[in-house]
């Protein structure tokens, strides 16, 4: 259940950052990139703090490589176009990886419930989109951003779908079962040995 529950906010968060692309691209992806400097940015100087603070005291390495990842997060969050075009293969790599991702769920899923063809109209969608974002992610910089933004409305909308569609299989699954809830052992009838 609690991977259901996991699954279901992965949805939610991928149907939240496909709006957000499609209605603003050209900012969406520069903000990214900021955040993403952030967020290499904040622990770094958070690490060096503590050494500064505590640290020496403790006797604790010094740290560099918390001094390299604040340095790489403040070059993400002051130039962050010269990381968009990074950035557009990353996010079709991770497509692309959807896209086998919820093929390969699929497949599993055969096992358990039968899975038409259907299914798998929109992995192979989501698997062309981020095929095409990797090979020709500098033609318009709003165009693959529509696209990424796209594909993820539509990967965490089929993702629900699969959710709710398998979650229903497998409580008819439950339903169906027997389930013996107390044994009574019978007892053996002492035999007598006669010789």
């Amino acid at each position: 259940m609690k991977t259901m529950n996991h699954s279901i906010v992965r949805c939610i968060c991928a149907i939240i950052v496909g709006v957000l692309l499609v209605a603003w691209p050209e900012a969406a992806i520069v903000y990214l990139v900021i955040a993403i400097g952030a967020l290499f940015f904040l622990p770094g100087i958070y690490a060096v703090l503590s050494y500064l603070l505590k640290g020496k005291q403790l006797g604790m390495p010094f740290p560099l490589v918390s001094i390299g990842s604040g340095l790489f997060g403040l070059w993400l969050m002051v130039s962050p176009a010269f990381f968009v075009g990074i950035l557009m293969y990353v996010l079709g790599a991770v497509l692309v990886f959807a896209g086998i991702s919820q093929i390969a769920g699929l497949l599993g899923a055969r096992s358990q419930a039968p899975v038409t063809y259907g299914y798998y109209v929109m992995p192979v969608l989501i698997l062309l989109a981020g095929l095409v974002v990797l090979v020709n992610p500098f033609a318009a910089a709003t165009i693959p951003v529509i696209i990424l933004g796209i594909s993820s409305t539509v990967y965490g909308i089929t993702e629900l779908i699969h959710i709710y569609k398998f979650r229903r299989k497998e409580e008819k699954l439950v339903k169906h079962e027997i389930v013996i809830e107390d044994v009574t052992p019978i007892e053996e009838i002492p035999t007598e040995v006669k010789e």
